[in-house]
């Protein structure tokens, strides 16, 4: 199947998931975290697949690889809210679970969509 849009790319389409699982999952936290930790942690997953989609429509390889690394940035930051909800007894490890597991499989396809990148420009 050819590429045609970011909206077929795999990356981009678990980056919506995970989104949609971080929604649901601040739904539990504090209402005194609602413009706080909920708040960064919403920013964060959105800028997942929105740089991704961004950066594929620009015009040049390096303006994409720019937004998939600020991708890739904002996948630490939410990964590191999920571990902080643990830690402050927010959210469980089960209920935290299956995000975590998303966010390691996507940054693996951040890690590989760059290095193909990179090997494309080296072309």
């Amino acid at each position: 199947m050819a590429i045609s849009s970011y909206r077929d790319l795999k990356i981009w389409q678990k980056s919506m998931e995970l989104a949609l699982l971080i929604y649901k999952l601040v739904k539990f936290l504090p209402k005194e975290e609602l413009f706080s930790l909920s708040d960064q942690m919403r920013r964060a997953v959105i800028s997942i697949p929105s740089n991704i989609a961004e950066g594929s429509q620009r015009g040049s390889v390096n303006d994409y690889k720019r937004f998939l690394f600020i991708a890739r940035g904002s996948l630490g930051e939410l990964e590191t809210q999920l571990m902080l909800c643990e830690g402050f007894g927010y959210l469980s490890k089960e209920q935290t679970n299956d995000a975590l597991c998303l966010c390691t499989e996507i940054g693996k396809m951040l890690f590989v969509l760059l290095r193909n990148l990179n090997q494309e420009e080296r072309k």
